[in-house]
């Protein structure tokens, strides 16, 4: 599990998005995991870190990170379903993060994924 949450808090640490609705939060995390446990503790241990603070069901990400495209993401043909939505996907695209490697995503999930618009 300590794996799946390092990845976890990474994407929180790498969200271009400097505040979001717990809600949002929570549904880029679901791409980590969709055990509540797991996205609890993911939660926690960033906020533990300094990387998010939470209130009023809002997170603000304190870390000033965010994905490059070019150095951060990899593209990969293949036959893929993406980790958002479920679509078959023959481009995947995978975040490289310190703690893993996150994806496939396709095109327009990789960048709500990450808060870009």
């Amino acid at each position: 599990m300590s794996d799946v949450v390092e990845l976890g808090v990474s994407l929180l640490a790498n969200l271009d998005d400097d505040e979001l609705d717990l809600a949002t939060a929570i549904d880029r995390l679901e791409t980590v995991t969709s055990d509540p446990h797991t996205t609890r503790t993911i939660l926690d241990t960033a906020e533990k870190r300094g990387i998010i603070e939470r209130a009023d069901g809002r997170i603000r990400v304190r870390s000033g990170g965010f994905v490059r495209f070019e150095r951060d993401v990899v593209t990969r043909e293949g036959e893929f379903t993406c980790r958002r939505c479920g679509a078959s996907i023959t481009t995947g695209y995978f975040v490289q993060f310190d703690a893993g490697e996150h994806g496939p995503f396709g095109s327009s999930c990789i960048r709500k994924v990450i808060g870009r618009r």
